[in-house]
């Protein structure tokens, strides 16, 4: 298993600590600590009956090094905890907020599942609540992109349980024939909802998997922001030199819960959560930055402290914003309205002006 950092925040023996501009550290951290904190708020706004969902990132911040290693033209096809990889993408962070809340500024309008969004000017393609399915469609695109020569790569997400899935098989085996250039990163957090691993593969390790479909597959410990971006730079390197694809086993643990309708404690063991407490992408990368002096505790509570503040000042001012039109539900469909539609419209006008 690909491993750089250790627990403490310094270099793992017999590795090579990958040149990347402290500016661009901090700023990597800086988006864990802006997701972590919506992570807090967002489970207070749905107990409290403010927002109708909640999807959580937390324990999974590292899948943020696979993001920074791609360019700005290539793709994201994310599952449900890559909101990172959004907002290093130039997602703005109101644009979540208002998201979470359905109004009338929410690009989705109203449409998606809280947390599962998508952003066409970052190629970042919105997910399904179904999972593995957006496998198949990242390999298509994979294979757009080597027909068209663009150059561009697409990094696909998934969980441990979608490799149980036949969309993760059609994918995988398309992607390894024609040799597209995707990075396949399943973010193993021990558990598909409520199955545990070992109920979901006979398979020593997931990564195993690679080898019947002929794919290059590489173990990383998906805690370790800097192994996850060394590993996804040679992933993409691979790709844009047309050697293929890359299939990724990322080692992690989904601290919360699936989602806000989900009561872990129902099926794991509190003693298993705070082993993997200990093994925190966040608190392992700031006592990286700390002992390589990027970073000073005042400046960590200074940063942690602001978007506290700053997240509350949007929360609250997209909870006040009205809900989307419903004239909306006639848009982005057709380029064109049927006269059908067009009648339909017309009543729909007349019911929302009462």
């Amino acid at each position: 298993m690909r491993k750089i950092l250790n627990l403490d925040g310094s270099i793992a023996k017999n590795t090579e600590e990958p040149i990347i501009p402290n500016d661009e550290l901090l700023h990597w951290y800086e988006i864990m600590v802006q997701i972590r904190t919506l992570d807090t708020k967002g489970i207070r706004l749905q107990r409290q009956g403010r927002v109708g969902f909640h999807i959580f990132t937390t324990g999974q911040e590292g899948h943020i090094g696979i993001a920074a290693a791609l360019g700005s033209d290539d793709w994201v096809y994310p599952a449900y905890r890559e909101h990172g990889a959004a907002l290093l993408r130039g997602l703005p962070l109101e644009d979540i907020i208002h998201h979470l809340f359905a109004n009338d500024l929410d690009t989705q309008k109203g449409r998606r599942l809280p947390g599962l969004f998508g952003e066409k000017n970052i190629n970042f393609v919105n997910p399904s609540a179904p999972i593995g399915t957006q496998i198949v469609q990242a390999a298509g695109t994979a294979y757009a992109s080597k027909y068209k020569k663009d150059g561009n790569v697409v990094a696909v997400f998934f969980g441990d349980g979608a490799t149980s899935s036949n969309d993760f098989h059609s994918g995988m085996n398309f992607g390894a024939v024609f040799k597209t250039p995707t990075l396949f990163v399943c973010m193993n957090n021990q558990w598909a909802i409520s199955v545990p691993l070992h109920q979901q593969t006979a398979a020593e390790k997931i990564v195993d998997k690679a080898i019947g479909y002929g794919i290059h597959g590489i173990q990383v410990d998906g805690n370790d922001i800097l192994a996850m971006y060394q590993v996804a730079k040679e992933a993409v390197e691979r790709a844009r030199n047309g050697e293929g694809p890359t299939f990724i086993e990322a080692l992690t643990y989904r601290l919360g819960p699936h989602t806000s309708s989900d009561d872990p404690s129902r099926y794991r063991e509190d003693s298993d959560v705070e082993n993997w407490k200990n093994k925190d992408p966040i608190v392992r990368f700031k006592k990286y930055l700390i002992k390589k002096g990027i970073l000073t505790e005042d400046q960590d509570k200074e940063m942690w402290d602001h978007y506290d503040n700053l997240i509350n000042e949007l929360i609250d001012q997209a909870s006040k914003r009205p809900l989307p039109s419903i004239e909306t539900m006639f848009d982005d469909v057709y380029e064109t309205l049927p006269w059908h539609l067009k009648e339909q419209l017309e009543e729909v006008k007349k019911y929302s002006n009462r």
